[in-house]
């Protein structure tokens, strides 16, 4: 197996999590420069101006498997990096409310659609025993642009009164890069097999990665699969009840941890904990170190000690470290003792949920289904991702920081029993078997 091509084809795709990242945490940013500048109040600024790209995403799960699977793995990720591309430029030069959040809206679009297309296409090519690692790669860049959007940020918060348009702006660079980069890459064979009914095709791509005797293992797969395939099949028919309800509930705990919400308002966050502007921008910068080498630890384990693992350690981590920073607001802990507790959840949430959810997510359906399945599933994790970081400045004048973190934390031991009761392990089989031996489809 040309391990090389496999590995280059599964970076260039995850690229579109660096753009993720980075486009969801820029905002953080400019938070209360915007407000200022608008003069907008905490429910329009949080619904509007902060969440707009929060709303394209949704939509963008919502329908982002219309154009995977009618125009393709590969000319999807081609349309996400001209999103990305408008967005930038385009928020960097709005002068009101209105058309910056149309271009924010237009970036979130091409999150959403990421979300199913980029851990679709690499979990079709990545052999049985890497699709892990290589799958949460696209995680890795989620955290690596979450990384660098808080660095660029720092740097760039001083330098004036449109230092916002800069920190928006220069997102347009690698959303052109990564353009590029993804015309060089082929299309899945197993999209080419079951869309477009071109068997030549599909053996040809799979000869570039794997030897003979692989590829007609691969074809035999896809044959006997395809052949058990229903006309008309969706995923809301009782037989895929249980990946279904498996992909709606790691989406759902994964929002209530409060992860968005907190990237979204990390220097926000900071300052109420008690840091000056330039401390919390800072500490931002930490967050997104700790995000970025738990990341690479979770990856490193995820095909060796499997998905579930993961979850448990990342669920003890985050009900230990939330628990911790409601006790700090409660208290009015001031300091660096809420940027340490959030260390530990960012490190939590890396190994746990951000190494799993699009791994799993990935995994649960059928080569006919998988799009529509991914679709639903990031559609459930966006809507909240949508809805949550949206009141958060209401909620926290309305009921308080306090109130706001202990219910996370509490969803947190509802997360602890759903993984120890209800969610299976997947690592180390490959699409086909899990159909037949964990979902119990054939």
């Amino acid at each position: 197996m040309n391990n090389k091509k496999i590995i280059y084809w599964s970076i260039v795709v995850a690229l579109a999590g660096f753009l993720f990242g980075f486009d969801t945490v820029v905002i953080s940013g400019a938070d209360k420069q915007l407000q200022q500048l608008w003069n907008s109040s905490d429910l329009y600024h949080g619904l509007v101006v902060m969440s707009s790209a929060l709303w394209g995403t949704v939509i963008g799960a919502i329908f982002g498997a219309i154009p995977t699977n009618a125009l393709g793995r590969k000319k999807t990720l081609i349309l996400i990096g001209i999103l990305f591309f408008l967005s930038a430029v385009g928020t960097a030069l709005a002068n009101d409310s209105i058309i910056f959040s149309f271009f924010r809206f237009l970036g979130g679009l091409g999150i959403g659609a990421s979300t199913i297309v980029a851990p679709t296409y690499v979990s079709e090519i990545a052999p049985a025993k890497d699709r892990g690692k290589l799958v949460a790669l696209y995680q890795f860049n989620i955290v690596f642009g979450i990384l660098i959007a808080f660095l660029s940020n720092y740097l760039l918060q001083d330098i004036g009164e449109n230092s916002w348009r800069w920190m928006l702006g220069v997102q347009s660079a690698p959303a052109l890069i990564y353009t590029l980069l993804v015309f060089g890459i082929p299309e899945s064979p197993r999209w080419i097999y079951e869309y477009k009914k071109d068997k030549e095709k599909a053996v040809e791509i799979l000869r570039l990665v794997n030897t003979e005797e692989e590829v007609a293992e691969e074809i035999k797969a896809m044959e006997n699969e395809k052949g058990l395939e229903v006309a008309d099949e969706s995923i809301f028919m009782k037989k895929y009840r249980k990946p279904l309800m498996l992909a709606f509930f790691i989406a759902l705990f994964n929002q209530f941890s409060g992860i968005n919400a907190f990237l979204y308002y990390a220097p926000r966050i900071f300052e109420l904990a008690g840091l000056e502007k330039s401390a919390s921008f800072f500490s931002s910068i930490g967050i997104g170190i700790v995000n970025l080498i738990f990341t690479l630890i979770g990856i490193s384990l995820i095909d060796k000690y499997g998905r579930k693992t993961l979850m448990y350690l990342g669920s003890v981590g985050y009900i230990i470290s939330l628990g911790l920073v409601t006790l700090a607001f409660y208290f009015e802990w001031k300091g660096m003792a809420v940027p340490v507790f959030f260390f530990l959840f960012i490190a939590s949430h890396a190994v746990g949920q951000g190494s799993v959810i699009w791994v799993f997510i990935s995994e649960l359906f059928p080569n006919k289904l998988r799009a529509t399945g991914t679709s639903f599933g990031t559609s459930v994790h966006w809507v909240l991702a949508a809805l949550i970081p949206s009141f958060i400045p209401f909620l926290f004048k309305e009921i308080g920081s306090t109130t706001v973190f202990a219910i996370f934390c509490l969803m947190m031991v509802w997360q602890l029993l759903w993984v120890f009761f209800k969610m299976p392990e997947t690592k180390g089989k490959t699409l086909e078997e899990l159909q037949e031996t964990v979902f119990k489809l054939k």
